[in-house]
């Protein structure tokens, strides 16, 4: 089962793209908290890559941007790559399935 639930704000305004078939696609990167403080006392997160196709992707792009609140649903997808010097690359994301703004736009 390959199932994610994440709640998180956007580091920054999403970037959509089309296909050359005309598919749309919108990557951006959310700001998760972790539970507890680090040992300095500060709030720590991670950040988290979320690629979102269709739909979802026009969503993101015109209804989201940097600071909102939003919940995602979707799944964790490694995806490889092999770079012009040869070296093997590979990349966690979060392929979205749903994405909702939880909080109103500023």
């Amino acid at each position: 089962m390959n199932v994610v639930v994440l709640i998180g704000r956007m580091v920054a305004d999403p970037e959509l793209k089309y296909t050359p078939s005309g598919v749309a696609v919108c990557s951006f990167r959310i700001a998760v908290d972790r539970w507890g403080k680090s040992e300095t006392g500060e709030k720590q997160a991670d950040f988290i890559d979320i690629v979102a196709w269709r739909q979802s992707a026009e969503f993101a792009a015109n209804y989201l941007g940097k600071g909102r609140l939003v919940g995602v649903h979707g799944r964790i997808q490694i995806r490889t790559w092999v770079q012009q010097d040869g070296q093997k690359r590979s990349k966690a994301e979060v392929v979205a399935d749903s994405i909702q703004a939880l909080d109103k736009p500023r």
